[in-house]
């Protein structure tokens, strides 16, 4: 099924995503990771929508949505959020179940607690974090952090794709038409003619100027919906000890939380096979299935 491209403002902010599948579905929000675009999402959301509307977003300074003019005060989780809620707005969605991948998981922890955005309570009806967790390892964030603000630039794209078959080496297995569209769908064209990674470096200035941004106990105790954490079984960012807390705490200690390993992934599984796919769907249909009882 075939994608449409549009752009809404949203906090101010021209921001770019892709839609999928019927208007007047159930929606899936599908929101990426940290130095990435919505584009990752295109198999997920070819998964789903068949039988739900899938809204896959470009956070502000990346891909073609608006770069911030005020890096300190909007690369950060509640802006992030406000971003979030003003698109709930703009495409008239009650009620949602939310799909993130590392950053992306993170905001929609923060949209679904309520506490930034409390317009936003009660309307996620369940969270797939993948690859994220109310704490993250500090090295991973100093490794993400160094790669991520200082994008290089290449003469050609087959270096730059290169570039990206080896920093997202730790995704899993793609095949050779998904490395090719990673790329083509990462990239802008510097002035001299150079390519480089299609986000604004400022966006890096997250982690200095809201160190703490990423912990997230405070949001995700609160959380009384369905979650399912895809969380890579070689990942250096969310380690085996947070996976276990969360099974202790919030929605975990109501017996809401799954935790689900990918092997053979790293930070954080592509979304990209049939295997993944198909525990990301089968939570979301569970989930789907258990409001329709409900409500009759």
């Amino acid at each position: 099924m075939q994608f449409t491209s549009s752009y809404a403002t949203c906090a101010g902010r021209e921001i770019h995503f892709t839609e999928w599948g019927a208007r007047h579905a159930p929606t899936v929000i599908a929101w990426h990771g940290l130095a990435r675009t919505g584009r990752d999402m295109d198999e997920l959301a070819q998964a789903l929508c068949h039988r739900f509307r899938v809204i896959c977003p470009d956070t502000v300074g990346r891909g073609y949505s608006q770069w911030s003019p005020d890096p300190a005060n909007e690369y950060c989780l509640a802006f992030y959020a406000r971003l979030a809620a003003d698109l709930f707005e703009r495409l008239g969605i009650e009620r949602a179940h939310w799909v993130g991948t590392s950053m992306g998981g993170a905001i929609g922890t923060v949209c679904a607690a309520g506490l930034l955005q409390p317009q936003l309570a009660g309307r996620i009806q369940s969270l797939v974090l993948n690859d994220n967790a109310p704490r993250l390892a500090q090295p991973a964030i100093e490794r993400i952090r160094a790669y991520a603000g200082n994008p290089p630039a290449f003469a050609s794209m087959a270096e730059l794709e290169g570039f990206f078959r080896e920093v997202y080496k730790p995704y899993g297995w793609l095949s050779e038409d998904q490395w090719r569209r990673l790329a083509e769908t990462s990239t802008r064209r510097l002035p001299d003619g150079r390519v480089t990674p299609h986000y604004d470096p400022a966006m890096v200035r997250q982690f200095t100027d809201h160190p703490r941004d990423y912990e997230l106990w405070e949001h995700y105790d609160r959380l009384r919906i369905p979650v399912l954490l895809l969380r890579g079984m070689e990942s250096d960012v969310v380690l085996p000890d947070a996976a276990a807390e969360m099974m202790t705490r919030g929605p975990g200690a109501l017996g809401l939380t799954r935790v689900v390993e990918v092997p053979g992934c790293g930070h954080a599984p592509a979304l990209n096979v049939p295997e993944q796919l198909a525990v990301v769907r089968g939570f979301i249909d569970q989930v789907e299935l258990a409001a329709t009882a409900a409500v009759s």
